[in-house]
C-alpha cells in the first residue's frame, strides 16, 4: 500500500513538474533569450529568387530577406551578433515558429487576419500583392480572365483565396513550392501561375517566354512573424526596422536586389 501511494505521489509530482516546465517555456521571453545568446534564429525561404534562394556553389542562402535579417540582427543585438538561418516552406513557417525552432520568421509572409490569430507580425517591410504570370503568347490580361482557366498556386500561400475571390470559376491546382508550380506552367499543366509580385519578378528574371499581366490585384504586404504574445521581440524588430529605414540601409538593400529588375518599381517600394 505504501509503495502504491509513493508511486502515485511520484507520478503526480512528475506531471506537475512537466506542466510547470511547459508553462515556463511558453512564457519564455524570446527577446531576452536572443539578447543573452547574441543570436537570432530566423526562419527563411530557400526557394524564392530575390528573397531567399540557395546558392549551389557556396551552399549559402542569398536574398533580400537574408540581408535584411542580418542587418536587423546587428541593429538589435550589436555588430558581433549572429544570424542563423533555418529554411522553411510556405506551408511550414508557422509551425516552425510555434515549435520554437526559430525566434522569428522573415519568409515572404503576407500579413492576414487568419495568420494574426496564430502569430504576431511586425510592421510591413515589403509591399507585396498577388500578380499573374503567363506565357508570352497567352491571351490572359487580368484576374477576371482566370475564370474557367487552370491556375497554379503554392500551398500555404494566400494565392488560392485571392484567385477564388476575383475569379470564382477558376480551377485551382496547388503545388508544394514555387519551383514545382513554375515547372507545371512550363509543362502546360496550367494557364497561369499566381503568387506575390516580388516572387514572380524573381522567377521571371531568369526565365524567358513569360510575362506578368494585370498588375497587382491585391494589396498584401509582408511582415516578420514572432510567436503570439512575444511583444518585446516584436517591438525590438519594429524599432530596428525603423532605424534601418531612416539610415538608408533598407533602401540600399532594396536597390541591391530589385534595382535592376525592369518589372519592379523600387521607388514605389521605398515609399511604402
Amino acid at each position: 500500500m505504501k509503495k502504491r501511494f509513493f508511486l502515485s505521489t511520484l507520478l503526480i509530482g512528475i506531471a506537475l513538474f512537466t506542466l510547470s516546465a511547459c508553462s515556463q517555456n511558453k512564457k519564455q521571453n524570446a527577446y531576452q533569450t536572443v539578447k543573452s545568446t547574441k543570436t537570432i534564429n530566423w526562419g527563411v525561404k530557400a526557394d524564392t529568387p530575390l528573397f531567399g534562394s540557395m546558392n549551389i556553389k557556396t551552399g549559402k542562402i542569398n536574398g533580400f530577406e537574408i540581408d535584411l535579417a542580418k542587418a536587423l540582427t546587428k541593429e538589435m543585438l550589436g555588430k558581433n551578433a549572429k544570424a542563423n538561418f533555418v529554411t522553411t516552406t510556405a506551408n511550414t513557417k508557422i509551425q516552425l515558429l510555434k515549435n520554437r525552432n526559430v525566434d522569428a520568421v522573415i519568409a515572404a509572409m503576407t500579413i492576414t487576419p487568419e495568420r494574426e490569430k496564430q502569430v504576431d507580425f511586425s510592421k510591413p517591410y515589403f509591399p507585396a500583392g498577388q500578380s499573374i504570370m503567363v506565357a508570352k503568347n497567352s491571351k490572359i490580361k487580368n484576374v477576371k480572365d482566370l475564370n474557367n482557366k487552370k491556375v497554379l498556386v503554392v500551398k500555404g500561400t494566400t494565392a488560392a483565396d485571392a484567385v477564388k475571390k476575383f475569379a470564382p470559376k477558376a480551377e485551382i491546382l496547388q503545388f508544394d513550392d514555387y519551383g514545382q508550380a513554375f515547372a507545371a506552367l512550363k509543362a502546360g499543366q496550367g494557364d497561369a501561375f499566381v503568387t506575390d509580385n516580388g516572387i514572380l519578378v524573381g522567377i521571371l528574371r531568369d526565365s524567358s517566354g513569360y510575362k506578368l499581366v494585370g498588375g497587382n490585384f491585391t494589396n498584401q504586404p509582408y511582415g516578420i512573424a514572432v510567436n503570439k504574445g512575444q511583444t518585446e521581440m516584436d517591438k525590438q524588430i519594429n524599432l530596428a526596422l525603423t532605424k534601418l529605414e531612416k539610415d538608408g540601409t533598407y533602401n540600399r538593400l532594396l536597390k541591391k536586389w530589385f534595382g535592376n529588375i525592369p518589372s519592379f518599381n523600387v521607388k514605389t517600394a521605398e515609399k511604402y
